[in-house]
């Protein structure tokens, strides 16, 4: 799995704002941060949008999808 997105699903906590996700990663440039890791992580199925039919939504969160949650017990259980 791409680093980027181990990354981003171990920081995903329940539903969290994009610049929420990128403090977590202590990342400032956001469109670095949409094409290397948000967009990557939704196109494999690990993250989803809250709004999906209106990916602008000024309330958009992200939240992990099923695949997201298991590749994150993944990487946990890998760091014990």
């Amino acid at each position: 799995m791409d680093e980027f997105i181990r990354r981003i699903v171990f920081v995903l906590e329940n539903e969290m704002k994009r610049s929420e996700i990128m403090n977590a990663l202590e990342l400032n440039h956001r469109e670095n941060f949409i094409s290397n890791y948000l967009e990557p992580a939704m196109l494999k199925g690990y993250i989803e949008q809250t709004h999906p039919e209106n990916p602008k939504h000024r309330n958009q969160k992200y939240r992990l999808t099923k695949k997201g949650l298991e590749i994150k017990k993944n990487v946990i259980d890998q760091l014990c």
